[in-house]
Parts: C-alpha cells; sequence; structure tokens
C-alpha cells in the first residue's frame, strides 16, 4: 500500500538513535551543522520517462505489491494539537480503476484517513511500476473533509502539471546503498518528499505476526523541518506494516490491523466509489485535476 503518502508527523518505534539517523542523512562532516531546521533534500532516483512502463498496470514490486482487491488497515493513534490521543485509522484499497497521467495508465489506491471515527480526507493515488520494477507515484487527488463536509481539494498534484514531477515510491532493489530519493515533487502546493533506507533487517510485529527481515525507511520533507522523520517498516510480499518516527510536532502511530483480498462485488462497490470521486474532482480541481482524462475500469490484476 501506498500509505501515507505526506510524511505525517509520527513517532515511536525507532530503529536508531536521532544521532545516528543525523549521521545517516548527511554527509561525513556536516553533521555538526545538522539542525532540526534543515532537512536535507534529495534528487531523483533515476530519469521518467512514460516509455519505461507498460501499457497495462501490473505492481508485482515484492516490497510493496498492489493487486486490484487488496484491502489494508493501518490502525493507531494520533497526537492532536489539543495535547491528546486521537484515534486514527488509514484505509487503503486497490482499486482495478486505471487512469492516464503523464502518459502512463496508472493503479488506482483509494485510501481514507478517519480520525475518531470521522473522516478527514478520501484520496485517489496513483501508482504505475515501470518495467525495471520500480513504483513510482504518479499524483495524488485528496480531498479533505471537515465535520463530514467536503472542503476542497488544495493539496492536488499531478505530473506533467503545474510543473509537478512523478516520484519514486518503491525503487526495484532497496538497499542501504540505494542514495537519499525523491517521492514527489508539486512546489505549486509546497509538496516534496524524500526517503533513505535505514535498516533491511529490522525485528517487527503487527496484528499477531513478526519479522526479523523487514526494510525500513526513513521520509521527511525538506520544505516542513517541523514534521520530522516518518519511519515506514516493510515486509516482503506485504507492504507497510508498521508506521513510526523519531521526531515531529504531531507524534503518531501506526501497526497494520487488517490486510484482505475483496470478494468481486466489494471489489466493484469499491470501484464505483473512486469513479465517483475521479468524477467530482473535475468540479472540485478544475484547474489540475480537471485537466487529466476520466479514470476507466481496468482488467489488470
Amino acid at each position: 500500500m501506498r500509505a501515507l503518502r505526506r510524511p505525517r508527523q509520527v513517532a515511536g518505534g525507532a530503529v536508531l538513535g536521532t544521532a545516528m539517523l543525523v549521521s545517516l542523512l548527511y554527509p561525513a562532516g556536516a553533521v555538526a551543522s545538522a539542525a532540526a531546521s534543515a532537512l536535507p533534500s534529495c534528487a531523483a532516483l533515476q530519469p521518467f520517462s512514460s516509455k519505461n512502463f507498460p501499457a497495462s498496470p501490473r505492481i508485482d514490486n515484492r516490497w510493496l505489491p498492489l493487486r486490484p482487491g487488496i484491502d489494508v488497515e493501518l490502525s493507531g493513534t494520533v497526537l492532536g494539537d489539543d495535547g491528546l490521543l486521537h484515534k486514527h485509522v488509514i484505509r487503503s484499497t486497490v482499486s482495478s480503476v486505471t487512469k492516464m497521467i503523464d502518459g502512463v495508465r496508472t493503479l488506482v489506491l483509494y485510501e481514507r484517513d478517519i480520525e475518531d471515527g470521522e473522516l478527514q480526507e478520501s484520496e485517489l493515488a496513483f501508482e504505475a511500476q515501470d518495467r525495471g520494477g520500480t513504483v513510482w507515484n504518479m499524483g495524488e487527488y485528496p480531498e479533505e473533509y471537515d465535520s463530514g463536509v467536503l472542503d476542497g481539494a488544495p493539496s492536488t498534484w499531478i505530473p506533467g502539471l503545474a510543473g509537478a514531477r512523478a516520484g519514486t515510491n518503491m525503487p526495484a532493489h532497496p538497499s542501504l546503498r540505494t542514495p537519499a530519493y525523491r517521492q514527489g515533487l508539486a512546489r505549486s502546493v509546497g509538496f516534496e518528499d524524500c526517503a533513505k533506507f535505514i535498516h533491511t533487517a529490522a525485528h517487527t510485529c503487527w496484528a499477531g505476526s513478526c519479522s526479523d527481515h523487514a526494510l525500513v525507511s526513513d521520509e521527511w520533507a525538506p520544505n516542513d523541518p517541523e514534521g520530522g522523520h516518518q519511519l515506514k517498516y516493510y515486509v516482503a510480499g506485504i507492504g507497510v506494516v508498521r508506521v513510526g518516527a523519531l521526531d515531529g510536532t504531531n507524534p503518531e502511530v501506526l501497526k497494520l490491523t487488517h490486510r484482505t483480498r475483496l470478494s468481486e462485488a466489494a471489489l466493484r462497490r469499491i470501484d464505483r466509489q473512486v469513479l465517483a470521486q475521479d468524477r467530482r474532482g473535475y468540479r472540485v480541481s478544475p484547474h489540475v485535476y480537471g485537466r487529466t482524462k476520466p479514470a476507466t475500469i481496468s482488467d489488470c490484476d
């Protein structure tokens, strides 16, 4: 699953101390000058070209498999501005809907962000895997809600529009030697995410299961130093199983609590909801999302 594309100030579950993490992120000799107000930047891991993608999307990267019908829930808490812990749930479903983005047919993920039982955000995220096995972030259409009422989608970004660029979600062969890489860029909405792998054999547990071979990435936003560093734990064949961090102004912890394959009927219901949100996007975000081609149902598996 995509899960938390924009770093959301999370806390807990660190596998490294702060000093060690900073030493990994900054070049030798620069650690002393590194400050929380100056998070490092990053660059594209590889050039983007629509010619490198298949005509029909298929995402089978071992660290981020996205098969239509997979339904995932991450549950935990977030520390609110009121100083209290609030229940937080991220529900993500891989639909069988596809959408053309910047010359690439992408697979649409349907993600709902729920806090204290109330919908905060409903997002369509567009993912595609190139022929080399790298999974790319190809934009987002996140609708924001206030007390159950749609309040716009100001953070929408689509590669190829308004200067936005696609970024790497998961490399084909992640390792500690993989340099810090950009996960997406859209300066018009203040979006730029970076990531760096910091562990390839971490111990972690979720929903009654454990692994000693989790891949851990650190993620941060250079233009949001108060957001801190988010840690994501990936298990081969599953994807994200845990989210934690070292710092941040609104600490959050999440663990995988549910993962299943939807029935055909349930998946079709999700597809209809995705298509309805896609249509709504042309009204809510006419100057960005309104310039994309309509989403369609695909036979991809």
